[in-house]
């Protein structure tokens, strides 16, 4: 039987040989993502992540990368019960969310120094203006960092709603029985934003 993994709201990085799930349809992503090259083959479902249309213990691996800090509340908890459900017993999960912790820590220490409103204008978008400040760099507290923590804001689903600490996702895991495999530090796109990496197993005793 082929396995069935799942890469949950891909958005500009899908994966091959997974199920992609996100609210947006191919032409929508290639559009929102122009310099990304996307499979032919590639296999794109626009799923709701709340109510997936899968089997208890049917999933043998799931993805999810820089998604569930666009999650409510109360979407937290219905996401993580359904990734659960759908998990066979000793599947592994890996997200990876923005380290909150760190970077409030970062956002501290810049100077206070907000120098224009921000915009969505496509030569905005493309000088990299973040409140004025035209870089990826921390400059100050109102540069690009600010999207860091409430998100870019430039289009649908892009909104931060949540925030998470590797504490708070070791607690996660414990709250539904699943097993930390490993966690990891490192930083978005490989030289900015601080993130946060677990993998976990779904314990075989687990019942939902």
């Amino acid at each position: 039987m082929k396995k069935i993994r799942l890469n949950v709201a891909c958005g500009g990085r899908p994966l091959k040989g997974y199920i992609n799930i996100d609210m947006d349809s191919l032409s929508k992503l290639k559009k929102r993502y122009p310099n990304k090259n996307f499979s032919k083959d590639l296999l794109l479902k626009n799923w709701n992540v709340f109510k997936l249309p899968l089997k208890d213990n049917s999933v043998d691996e799931i993805n999810s990368d820089a998604f569930i800090e666009h999650l409510s509340f109360v979407e937290e908890h219905k996401f993580f019960k359904e990734m659960i459900r759908v998990m066979k017993p000793g599947s592994k999960i890996t997200l990876s969310t923005t380290d909150f912790e760190k970077i409030v820590k970062i956002w501290l220490k810049l100077k206070d120094n907000w120098l224009d409103f921000y915009r969505v204008d496509n030569k905005a978008i493309k000088e990299k203006h973040w409140f004025g400040t035209y870089t990826y760099d921390y400059k100050n507290r109102w540069g690009y960092i600010i999207a860091s923590i409430f998100g870019s804001q430039n289009g649908d689903g892009q909104y931060h709603k949540n925030c998470y600490t590797k504490k708070k996702l070791i607690s996660i895991c414990k709250f539904f029985n699943l097993k930390v495999i490993s966690t990891k530090n490192y930083k978005w796109q490989g030289n900015r934003d601080p993130m946060i990496k677990i993998i976990a197993k779904k314990n075989i005793k687990f019942k939902s």
